[in-house]
């Protein structure tokens, strides 16, 4: 049994960047990181571009302008206009090339066919310059940028439709066990509804990996072998739940070691997650994550998230932690190091009661695990205690 650090150091030391290519449609890279630099092909704005509703004018000396006609956004004219000329111009209109300076409609006196500005006007003011964002050719994004709703509508407004990212992992949940049946069945006597998959589904989701493919398998070691061996063929990080123990039924070991998984660590000394299992075959890294609800779903956030950040390249590996005043009382049992659910906000953190691993009633109130070391035998209130902030 190792300890938290030390299984921590072993995933670092472990994983390694996909580095794979894979091409998504702009609408759909959310969240996706640019394999390659962005030129742009257009300038942007294509076109000199008016700032605001006003009057395009052709400076002359006087404060008074031969109203000519109007330019809209969207049209494709080009008026000329003489010295002492303007059109009036809305924003995001084209600015014809013969106006210099677009004065805003709160300092104009229209009289008919003349229009009357409230004082000089400084050349190309409220005038987006050709090209002033980005222009063509000039890189419009670097490689290495996380795809934001913000980078996704720039992309478009050049007109780009697809972009090369890195390639997310193909992942595989694996759930074990006979108990188990899926929701909306009836629920006989001695089954158990599945959740853990449709959990940890939801948190790579939430995460924004999609490349998921779920397996379930009986407790069957023929069956386990056969199932396993092909989500590590197929994917790039496999997680399986259950299975893991000691227990007559408790097939997953044996079967990894038979389809020559290596072992990097079997348990940790914590609460909960003691039986958690990692290794590695080939290039597909291995995670067997104990049955119970909320010991899965802690290993997840505390180890598995590490894996994924890795695979994606990224530099911060763990999720936030901060220091918190604590606003609870909690006593620890046992020498255990504990992660335990908690409400996190305004730099302090209150410890929830239902702190079992197989119970996620707790875990559904919390957006916080308090790590209670394993020196510490109990939390007072006032005491500053680490947290560890789950995504949002």
């Amino acid at each position: 049994m190792i300890t938290i650090s030390e299984a921590i150091s072993i995933l670092k030391n472990n994983g390694k960047p996909l580095l794979k290519k894979t091409t998504k449609k702009v609408e759909k890279a959310g969240g996706y990181i640019l394999f390659k630099d962005i030129l742009s092909p257009i300038n942007m704005p294509p076109f000199r571009q008016s700032a605001m509703d006003g009057y395009a004018l052709n400076i002359h000396d006087n404060l008074s302008y031969k109203l000519k006609g109007e330019v809209k956004a969207g049209d494709g004219h080009q008026p000329i206009l003489k010295k002492g000329e303007a059109i009036r111009i809305f924003t995001g209109a084209p600015v014809p090339d013969s106006a210099n300076a677009v004065m805003m409609q709160e300092k104009v006196t229209v009289n008919e066919n003349t229009i009357t500005i409230s004082h000089q006007i400084k050349l190309e003011l409220n005038i987006r310059p050709l090209g002033e964002q980005v222009k063509t050719g000039e890189i419009a994004l670097k490689k290495g940028t996380k795809l934001t709703p913000a980078a996704i509508g720039y992309l478009i407004s050049l007109g780009i439709t697809e972009v090369s990212v890195f390639k997310k992992p193909n992942i595989a949940i694996v759930t074990t066990g006979n108990e188990l049946i899926e929701p909306g069945q009836d629920l006989p006597y001695g089954k158990i509804y599945e959740s853990n998959s449709k959990m940890l589904l939801s948190a790579l989701y939430n995460l924004r990996y999609y490349d998921v493919t779920l397996y379930k398998v009986e407790d069957d070691y023929n069956k386990t072998v056969e199932t396993l061996n092909t989500a590590i063929n197929d994917n790039d990080l496999v997680m399986i739940t259950g299975g893991i123990s000691v227990g007559d039924y408790d097939f997953v070991g044996k079967a990894l070691r038979e389809l020559q998984v290596s072992e990097l660590f079997y348990k940790v000394k914590q609460k909960p997650g003691k039986p958690l299992f990692y290794g590695k075959k080939d290039t597909t890294q291995i995670f067997a994550l104990p049955g119970n609800p909320a010991a899965a779903l802690s290993c997840f956030y505390v180890y598995v998230y590490i894996v994924l950040q890795q695979l994606m390249n990224r530099e911060n590996l763990e999720l936030p932690r901060v220091m918190a005043k604590s606003i609870s009382n909690f006593e620890k049992k046992g020498d255990r190091p504990q992660f335990l659910k908690g409400i996190y906000e305004d730099g302090q953190v209150e410890i929830l009661d239902g702190q079992n691993s197989s119970m996620l009633q707790t875990f559904a109130l919390s957006n916080a695990l308090v790590f209670a070391p394993e020196n510490v035998t109990k939390i007072e209130k006032g005491d500053s205690i680490e947290v560890i902030q789950l995504p949002a």
